[in-house]
């Protein structure tokens, strides 16, 4: 009997992990840079976190946007996503106003929303589950490539050529991955060779108890993760005097954190199971965020408490993925959509309650991120059964 093997899809899982590396380092450079953003624009902090807000809370829409990999096809449907990353991107060489960098995050939104799930589910279609999770693993490492490779430079050409100059650059890699993608993925990726409604695969999926209580533990996972994600460049800057070279940097080293965690799913989740890997990852994640405001004492320590943070809510966040990808086989797109629906979800409200509790300090966002993750445990212990 053949083994399974990813040798077939080598060169386009790479192409997956280098476009959505461009991607997230458009998604992500607002965190770090939210400061310089809104200095540049003459608005307030709480307007560029209510942008954030905005974008995130697209994500309730999610299954609707997102199911567009089982209605159109995966190809089409990441081509659509990256043509709405890539125009939002353009906007703002033309009009660079704040009206317009909302705008800019919104078709970003829309553009994630399509493209991750497209591309999860032909992982799906394609990937053994023996090795889904080291699948899933390596297009996750897009995320963290943000962080390592992204997000300096976005620091270094904002130092240089201001805060609009990252923006026309984002578009044009999309549009060569764009290109790439049309060129290189045949065009019919479909998960069946019946296509299901969208009606169908919600229907599904809400049918379905451990599919339900995963999400759950996505939207629980997010908030917590968000609500520290939101305030971390505030607290180093404010803590430290970081400057926005220095906060680059910074957003670096929580790369290496987050591909440390990427590195672990490869290696661990498809050995340990995905349920079992999970409680390890939602137990570092409580530990690394009761811990996180006793490390705050100098920068050096601060960045280890984060490093440590990212590194457990990493290794949580692509297991989780990698366990979603085989719950529904029938509805893989839309259900992947629904978990980007509830992450967005989580994150919407961590966005929120972020700065309300870093009024009060770092020890509440931390003792915030803890509860949730305990009652993400509840719910994995209690309703995923899978493995």
């Amino acid at each position: 009997m053949k083994q399974p093997s990813l040798a077939p899809l080598r060169g386009q899982l790479t192409l997956f992990l280098i476009t959505r590396t461009i991607m997230n380092t458009g998604y992500r450079m607002v965190y770090p840079f939210l400061p310089s953003f809104a200095r540049a624009l003459g608005v307030d902090i709480s307007a560029i976190s209510l942008a954030i807000t905005a974008r995130s809370s697209l994500g309730i829409f999610g299954p609707l946007f997102g199911s567009a990999g089982d209605l159109i096809g995966r190809r089409s449907a990441m081509l659509v996503g990256l043509g709405f990353f890539a125009g939002g991107s353009v906007l703002l060489l033309f009009w660079p106003t704040y009206p317009s960098l909302f705008i800019a995050l919104l078709l970003g939104a829309v553009g994630k929303i399509i493209f991750d799930p497209a591309m999860q589910a032909y992982i799906g279609d394609n990937v053994h589950n023996s090795l889904r999770g080291r699948a899933i693993a390596i297009t996750e490492v897009g995320w963290s490539g943000a962080s390592l490779v992204g997000l300096p430079i976005i620091g270094w050409l904002i130092s240089r050529s201001g805060w609009v100059a990252p923006f026309p650059l984002l578009g044009l890699l999309l549009a060569l991955a764009c290109i790439f993608i049309w060129r290189l993925l045949p065009s019919d990726l479909y998960g069946n060779s019946v296509r299901t409604t969208l009606s169908d695969s919600l229907r599904m999926i809400t049918s379905h108890p451990s599919a339900l209580a995963a999400l759950s533990v996505m939207l629980l996972l997010s908030v917590g993760n968000e609500s520290i994600n939101i305030v971390y460049g505030i607290w180093l800057e404010s803590s430290f005097g970081l400057q926005v070279v220095a906060l680059g940097a910074a957003s670096a080293i929580i790369g290496f954190a987050e591909l440390g965690g990427e590195g672990l799913v490869a290696a661990l989740t498809d050995r340990l199971g995905k349920v079992r890997s999970l409680y390890l990852g939602l137990g570092s994640v409580i530990l690394a965020c009761l811990v996180l405001p006793f490390l705050g004492r100098s920068l050096f320590s601060a960045l280890i408490g984060l490093f440590i943070f990212y590194l457990s809510f990493e290794f949580s966040f692509v297991t989780l993925i990698s366990l979603l990808t085989e719950l529904a086989p029938s509805a893989r797109a839309t259900l992947m959509a629904a978990n980007l629906a509830a992450a967005a979800g989580g994150r919407a409200l961590g966005a929120l309650t972020g700065p309300v509790l870093f009024k009060v300090s770092i020890f509440a966002n931390s003792a915030f991120g803890a509860t949730t993750a305990i009652i993400a445990l509840i719910f994995l212990i209690s309703w995923v059964k899978v493995e």
